[in-house]
């Protein structure tokens, strides 16, 4: 198998076993010489053995269950003796937390992770970098997905031999169901962060793609987004590890390595803002650093488990350095937050069309149509480097902007039990009304258009609206939800109930059945109606006939006919598209 020659004839040159390699810490990975990763059953001892190793420095512990009710592991680890969340809150420690395997064929991290672990913790790598924060590392997060091992799970992945699966059991995919958080997997992370509260995610993956130099990616949020003092740290955060990775020899970039053209190179490089649904999009909201990073899948195993190792070992220099700064930062970000209501706020961002070209270092390509599928296939040859000269689009903007209610949004009772969970697991604050509110001024969202997704996307029929909020009374029943603004999450609560926001509730399909008809008027009786509001008002008779005479496709359809008469007869739901989610500008009292 070709993956494997070429894996075998790297392993010694690429990644020379350490001096423990035979120790009880030593993982399968290094055992192997990096030709195999182990099973979770290695982690569940390693984690274990590490806390009974380093007892002042490591604890051990388990934050859930998956379905398949295998335990989700982290270790909290740290040189101040900080090793709950409470000690670290009380000693204003900044946390960093490093996960690995939330794709789980991915599982670079986990091997990089317990190896960088083990030569901080002896003193050989980030000297003095615990004395200063906490680790919180999880060394698998998708545990299902790991255990779903096999030899080709990733077969555009140069090793190791086995690995586990993309998905979790329930097929989620981990890094979608950051604000949806559907996944069990999920809302344990979440109640994990809740407690926690890192200071920076390190999400650790395998990226796709060509075959190029290139050997790793690191993108930082906010960065292009988010609280505007905080994207100078995150900046500064990204450009420390780039240039420390530099300097060990690798080429790494700031953008995802992906061709704007799947397949052409020359099409160059796109850089862009991530939603709220991956992991290093999701951070910023909280006012938190994302850090996604992403190995080359072409760089055998040893070469990208040494790239992550050194990636990890950065991080925690920077934030050994840095943190107590950062961690200010973004607690000034939290109370710059509570301020947001009644400004215009960012929902999404897009990448401008203005290009700059860059070097970037491939190899000899040729492009040829395949007489197997009739596409245009590159095929590159490795034996001879080439610096291609292609654009990079990465100049990022506002797309999407909203002003914020001047108090917050409210949730009828109907609706309030669904969204009170998903708040709670985002640890976002709210208020239960105990009294019914007669006749509110409120704003109201009625979608002017609704567009469905074709087809089930991580579980859910996704739904788009077009429409625009609107001043409307409207009564508020006791048990309904007051969600503020003005809170530290400000821009979590916005991206979650702000009906176009990319990952809203409403865009994940959670309200969709406020878009369906479920009452109707026989045809035989909207005529009867038509006549007798033509007969009694004028007005609407000659509006009617003008719609005729303007609109052929309106006067070519009998169900719009007699849908135009149907609308305004007492009968027609007044709530049909309407969002299910109220914005206001007064709080109300809460008792």
């Amino acid at each position: 198998m070709l993956r494997h020659a070429l894996l075998s004839a790297a392993l010694l040159s690429t990644f020379a076993l350490p001096a423990q390699a035979a120790t009880s810490l030593a993982t399968v990975a290094e055992r192997s010489g990096f030709l195999h990763t182990g099973r979770y059953a290695e982690v569940e001892t390693l984690c274990r053995q590490f806390q009974a190793r380093y007892p002042q420095q490591v604890r051990c512990f388990e934050f859930g269950r998956t379905p398949e009710n295998r335990p989700m592991l982290a270790l909290a680890v740290s040189n101040t003796g900080a090793l709950s969340a409470q000690e670290a809150a009380r000693r204003k420690l900044p946390v960093l937390l490093v996960q690995g395997g939330i794709h789980a064929g991915e599982i670079d991290g986990k091997d990089a992770g317990f190896l960088a672990l083990r030569e901080v913790l002896d003193g050989k790598a980030a000297p003095g970098a615990l004395d200063k924060q906490v680790l919180l590392f999880v060394p698998v997060f998708n545990v299902d997905g790991h255990e779903r091992f096999g030899q080709w799970n990733r077969p555009n992945q140069r090793g190791p031999v086995e690995m586990g699966w993309r998905s979790t059991a329930q097929n989620f995919n981990l890094n979608r169901d950051y604000m949806k958080a559907d996944a069990p997997e999920m809302q344990q992370m979440l109640a994990l962060l809740n407690a926690w509260d890192p200071l920076a995610y390190v999400d650790l993956h395998v990226t796709d793609g060509a075959q190029f130099e290139p050997d790793i990616s690191i993108q930082v949020e906010p960065v292009h987004t988010g609280d505007m003092d905080l994207r100078q740290a995150g900046t500064a955060l990204r450009d420390g590890v780039l240039a420390d990775l530099a300097k060990q020899g690798s080429d790494p970039k700031p953008f995802y390595i992906s061709f704007a053209e799947e397949d052409n190179p020359q099409s160059g490089f796109v850089d862009g803002a991530p939603n709220p649904r991956f992991s290093h999009g999701y951070f910023q909201l909280r006012n938190r650093f994302g850090v996604l990073v992403e190995t080359h899948s072409w760089k055998d195993y040893p070469t990208r488990v040494r790239l992550t190792r050194n990636t990890i070992v950065s991080l925690l220099e920077h934030v050994a350095r840095h943190g107590a700064v950062w961690r200010g930062t973004a607690l000034a970000a939290d109370a710059r937050a509570q301020q947001l209501a009644g400004t215009s706020v960012p929902l999404s961002y897009k990448t401008t069309d203005k290009t700059r070209m860059i070097d970037f270092r491939g190899y000899a390509y040729t492009r040829t149509p395949s007489g197997i599928s009739g596409a245009l296939m590159t095929r590159y040859d490795e034996t001879t480097p080439q610096l291609w000269t292609v654009p990079l689009r990465d100049e990022i903007v506002p797309d999407l902007q909203v002003t914020a209610p001047k108090a917050g949004y409210l949730v009828p009772a109907a609706r309030a039990a669904m969204v009170a969970e998903k708040l709670r697991q985002h640890g976002v604050r709210y208020q239960v009304l105990r009294t019914e509110l007669d006749k509110q001024m409120v704003e109201t969202f009625r979608a002017s258009g609704v567009t469905f997704g074709a087809q089930s996307f991580e579980g859910r029929q996704t739904a788009q609206v077009t429409g625009e909020w609107q001043a409307e009374r409207r009564t508020i029943g006791a048990g309904a939800l007051y969600v503020p603004v003005n809170q530290p999450k400000a821009r979590l609560v916005l991206a979650l109930l702000e009906p176009r926001a990319p990952d809203s509730l409403q865009a994940w399909g959670s309200f969709n059945t406020a878009y369906e008809a479920k009452e109707y008027m026989e045809d035989y009786v909207a005529e009867d109606v038509a006549r007798a509001q033509l007969a009694a008002d004028p007005a609407l008779a000659a509006q009617f006939r003008q719609k005729l005479a303007d609109d052929p496709a309106f006067a070519g359809n009998p169900k719009a006919r007699l849908a135009f008469f149907a609308r305004r007869h007492a009968s027609w739901d007044e709530r049909l598209n309407l969002y299910p989610v109220l914005r206001t500008d007064v709080a109300p009292a809460v008792k």
